[in-house]
């Protein structure tokens, strides 16, 4: 059977009531997979606290072990790619929401999910970055792709005090761009500029029905919010803009026009995480690890131990969480 671990199972009832609870495991337990790894560092997404909560139908396997993040090390593999020994990181496959996930002291997972940790970051390193920070990378190479550059003028980054904003804050003033963050916590401005924001404003600015065109702000954005804020945001873009969507805090709808297409020739870039091909999270990593500064890493990370998750889970839902949420397992 192997040893057991403890694992945060979420559960539902014939009545579809939710329920959440520590349990111990046994590896004969674990759904499918050619890649045993042992869980060291684990983190808490905006998804992550959705799926505890039940606030939002991201689990779609019951039970399940939530967590779409993880770094550790392989404990076995009969995958060509892994050995045990090798120090790999997991993002999405739909891991914790229809595959076993982090929030356990064991994963097995498919080989082709993990990618190598890279040297620069320990474990918890990498999950101070996790999803939000591998989307916040995904949205940053977007930009650049559609032609982006700080020399076009200011970028807006909306949640700039979460997980995906503070890593897309810290990311984008390092590259030299003149980074205007939006935030519903003015107590956190000294924060985001200790993170390289060069300005803040109040996301009451664009969380309100706005007009189809405004006038133009930036040049260039980062959304993790959508909604009302997603199409104020795209209304304010200039003459041949960008904006990367990845996120929904605010929303699943965008009531936009097509005005800001069709008259100032903007583009809105889609992002996904979750089934993003090897390739590109490998670029993401490789740039993650020459362009987020180690020292800024540190300033949005807080550690928790996996007691804590639970809470923090409903934390982050609340909008309570500041930046990146680390949990050391064990």
């Amino acid at each position: 059977m192997g040893e057991s671990f403890k694992a945060i199972l979420v559960s539902r009832g014939e009545d579809k009531k939710q329920s959440v609870g520590v349990v111990d495991m046994t590896p004969d337990e674990l759904m499918d997979g050619d890649v045993d790894v042992a869980v060291e560092a684990t983190t808490v997404n905006y998804k992550d606290g959705l799926a505890i909560t039940g606030k939002s139908p991201v689990v779609r396997r019951w039970p399940m072990i939530p967590g779409i993040d993880l770094a550790g090390t392989v404990i076995s593999s009969t995958h060509e790619g892994w050995k045990a020994g090798d120090k790999v990181v997991l993002n999405g496959w739909g891991v914790g929401e229809v595959h076993y996930g982090a929030y356990a002291g064991r994963a097995r997972l498919k080989g082709e999910w993990l990618v190598p940790l890279p040297e620069a970051f320990t474990p918890s390193q990498a999950m101070g970055i996790g999803t939000a920070g591998y989307t916040a990378m995904l949205s940053v190479m977007a930009l650049e792709a559609a032609g982006m550059t700080p020399a076009r003028g200011p970028v807006i980054v909306t949640g700039a005090s979460g997980g995906v904003g503070s890593v897309a804050v810290a990311i984008l003033a390092e590259l030299g761009w003149h980074v205007v963050a939006s935030t519903g916590r003015p107590e956190e401005a000294e924060f985001l500029k200790g993170l390289g924001a060069a300005e803040i404003i109040d996301r009451a600015e664009l969380s309100e029905p706005g007009k189809p065109l405004g006038k133009e702000r930036w040049a260039a954005g980062v959304d993790a919010v959508g909604s009302h804020t997603l199409a104020n945001v795209l209304a304010q873009t200039t003459y041949g803009g960008a904006i990367a969507c990845c996120g929904l805090a605010q929303g699943l709808d965008l009531p936009a026009s097509v005005a800001p297409f069709i008259l100032r020739g903007i583009s809105l870039l889609g992002i996904d995480s979750v089934m993003a091909p090897k390739e590109k999270r490998l670029e993401a990593w490789r740039r993650l690890a020459a362009d987020l500064d180690p020292d800024k890493l540190g300033a949005i990370s807080t550690g928790i131990g996996f007691d804590d998750i639970v809470d923090a889970a409903a934390k982050i839902v609340e909008g309570k969480i500041r930046g990146r949420v680390v949990v050391t397992m064990g």
